[in-house]
């Protein structure tokens, strides 16, 4: 792998979050135009700002109102840095409210599609167009979601774009680089959003695309060898994309170095223990250690219903089994020092939340913030500044079969949670073999792809069939899909009529104790994609 001579993280953009659901999508798009960026709470500090040195600073959408005294608002420094900034949605709105324009609520709200009208010549918006209307002016098919609007522009400020309900669209100060949307340029319902964050990522900021997959990798691999020397790295291996990913970047870092622990909870998919054991231990090389707690977890959720105790029980059963091995590890090798986690951004801007408390934290991370105190060990977190796109990508060009970097998630507490209820024995082999027909049948149908998530659930209830003549009282499967970009929200994958007959007989046909199959076509929200 060549020298890497650029610093990937010397060209970044700043974004700021006032609370959009939207927001990691903004810091998707801009890494994908091969630019480094991070999220920060609105209410960061200006010296953080200052010594963060950014190309550029986006501000993202959110549910506040600029309209209020106590609305969430950028700090002032933002707009002294000399630097380019691009308000989006809120983002428009307070930035053209603390520059001296004028926001109030708008008497028709816009949500959805929308056609803008580009009237003025501006550098973020010239030569992008999607179609020209009547009076010559370009056009641009965007996606708004918005209920107030600008009523007097600030000072330097031009319009550039305009709506029949939202006069002022877009608007830009030239002099200074200073330019606001009401659109959302970051979701793909804006079809030429992606061309209008390049230009400004790219042009405007002046920024040069380093952050691509085969630097992110050498920048890692580089750090890895730096930190860890000659000590040794011990790592927690699920056989999830992440940690999957994690190993092959350390295996390339360090080598034998390396020691993965897999447990082997015995609520996996289907027969992917030896899985795991084959690509790691066998073909990569790397050196796992197997832990055979199925019965240890079997007994430790005996009797425990409540989904969220049975969350706690599978945790702290398998902390204390990884503690045991890496006391083992740590006496016959005194030089393992590196605890090596998978932890992706998304888990640590989702557990940073605001500073002052006005932001809401989505949910915390038990792998953010540090070691348990009963471990000395340091740790490392080779995957820290990456979304789980980036993550597959790293995954690819490391060599890891495309049928494992592209899997779909699964819970870390298995079918723990897609057993309803009590956890027995005799339930976990109909439900995994279950869920392997449905993603077998799946691929054999070129739909796995298409669907961003797929599983089976077992229901502790039984229903009455006819088996071969005979009246049956069997257990109940059901089948779950889902479409989605973000995981935040998702709809019901419409999985033909025919393939799902095929999935349904088949499971009906081949396990024993299973006499009837049902169709999951619940949204999110209201419902979760997982059942429990």
């Amino acid at each position: 792998m060549p020298h890497l001579t650029q610093d990937i993280h010397q060209h970044r953009i700043l974004i700021l979050d006032f609370g959009s659901q939207y927001t990691q999508l903004i810091a998707r798009r801009i890494r994908e135009i091969g630019v480094y960026c991070e999220i920060w709470p609105w209410d960061v500090s200006a010296a953080e700002i200052l010594e963060f040195k950014p190309q550029g600073v986006i501000l993202s959408g959110g549910p506040e109102s600029a309209t209020t005294k106590d609305g969430p608002s950028a700090r002032p420094v933002v707009f002294e840095l000399g630097v380019p900034v691009l308000g989006i949605c809120y983002g428009l709105h307070t930035m053209a409210a603390q520059l001296g324009g004028r926001v109030e609520p708008s008497d028709e709200k816009e949500f959805g599609y929308a056609e803008v009208e580009l009237v003025h010549s501006s550098g973020l918006f010239d030569g992008i167009t999607d179609r020209v209307g009547e009076n010559n002016n370009d056009r641009l098919d965007v996606w708004m979601s918005h209920g107030d609007k600008v009523t007097r522009l600030p000072h330097g400020f031009t319009t550039v774009a305009s709506t029949a309900s939202a006069p002022v669209c877009a608007i830009a100060d030239e002099s200074r680089h200073f330019y606001g949307v009401q659109f959302h340029p970051e979701v793909t319902h804006t079809n030429k959003g992606m061309e209008i964050l390049q230009r400004f990522v790219l042009e405007i900021c002046h920024c040069d695309a380093h952050w691509t997959a085969a630097n992110i990798i050498e920048d890692a691999v580089s750090n890895i060898r730096r930190d860890v020397g000659s000590d040794h790295v011990l790592l927690g291996l699920s056989g999830g994309v992440d940690s999957s990913v994690v190993a092959a970047m350390l295996h390339e870092a360090i080598g034998d170095q390396l020691t993965c622990i897999f447990v082997d909870t015995g609520l996996l998919r289907y027969r992917e223990g030896d899985q795991v054991m084959a690509t790691f231990a066998r073909h990569m090389g790397v050196h796992v250690i197997r832990v055979d707690a199925r019965e240890r977890f079997l007994t430790g959720l005996k009797g425990v219903e409540d989904p969220e105790k049975k969350r706690k029980v599978i945790g702290n059963l398998f902390i204390d089994i990884f503690e045991e091995q890496a006391k083992d590890c740590t006496r016959s090798d005194h030089d393992v020092k590196w605890l090596a986690q998978g932890t992706i951004y998304p888990d640590v801007i989702e557990s940073a939340g605001s500073r002052t408390g006005k932001a809401h934290v989505i949910k915390s991370h038990h792998n953010v913030g540090g070691l348990p105190d009963y471990m000395q060990m340091k740790l490392i977190e080779p995957l820290r500044e990456l979304f789980k796109d980036e993550v597959r990508r790293i995954g690819m060009q490391l060599g890891l079969a495309p049928e494992m970097v592209h899997r779909h998630p699964f819970p870390g507490p298995g079918l723990g949670v897609r057993i309803l209820g009590e956890v027995r024995e005799e339930y976990l082999e109909p439900l995994a073999k279950a869920d392997h027909i449905f993603i077998e049948e799946l691929r054999n149908h070129d739909l796995y792809d298409k669907v961003s998530q797929a599983f089976a659930v077992f229901l502790p209830v039984k229903s009455v069939g006819v088996v071969g003549d005979q009246r049956s009282y069997e257990w109940v499967v059901a089948l779950r899909a889902v479409e989605t970009i973000d995981f935040m929200t998702a709809i019901w994958s419409r999985l033909p009529y025919e393939f799902l007959e095929k999935v349904s007989l088949r499971i009906i046909n081949e396990i024993n104790g299973i006499s009837r199959v049902v169709y999951d076509i619940s949204g999110k929200p209201p419902a979760t994609i997982e059942w429990e």
